[in-house]
């Protein structure tokens, strides 16, 4: 099986009422850790900037424009590995991934206001309090970043 390098972007979103954005990939998408609940964001393009990457990937993912918050990075010591199928190919990969976590306070809306429009990659979202994670299936990688993290 071949591996592959990616750089990956993710979103910590919360809202004013202090509640997390959390997405479900869609399990027939052939994204990786579909069983789990995610950080959303995904891989850095080819001439893009880590904060451009971040912007697209939250506007196709979940539908927000993110242009007008503050953006923090928080972590780049996170990293992952996990099988994937290419949806170009249908070839079956590792993915060698090294995650950049940046934290963005939408302090002007609490979760309830805020419109959240899926892709077709993600089946799934749910604002938790930091509470509510505890109970819940992430990704080894979130499962990490929590740990370490004081949000």
């Amino acid at each position: 099986m071949r591996t592959i390098k990616r750089e990956i972007v993710s979103g910590l979103l919360f809202s004013k009422d202090k509640r997390l954005l959390m997405v479900k990939k869609n399990p027939t998408g052939g994204g990786v850790y579909i069983d789990c609940w995610h950080i959303p964001g995904g891989g850095v393009d080819q001439g893009e900037n880590k904060t451009q990457a971040l912007r697209r990937e939250l506007k196709e993912e979940i539908g927000l424009e993110v242009e007008g918050y503050a953006t923090e990075l928080v972590n780049d010591e996170g990293t992952g590995t996990s099988e994937k199928t290419l949806k170009d190919t249908n070839e079956r990969v590792l993915v060698e991934m090294h995650f950049n976590v940046y934290r963005i306070d939408i302090n002007d809306r609490n979760s309830s206001e805020v419109k959240v429009q899926l892709d077709d990659e993600l089946s799934e979202y749910k604002w938790f309090t930091l509470e509510e994670l505890a109970k819940v299936k992430l990704t080894p990688p979130s499962k990490s970043l929590f740990a370490k993290l004081v949000i």
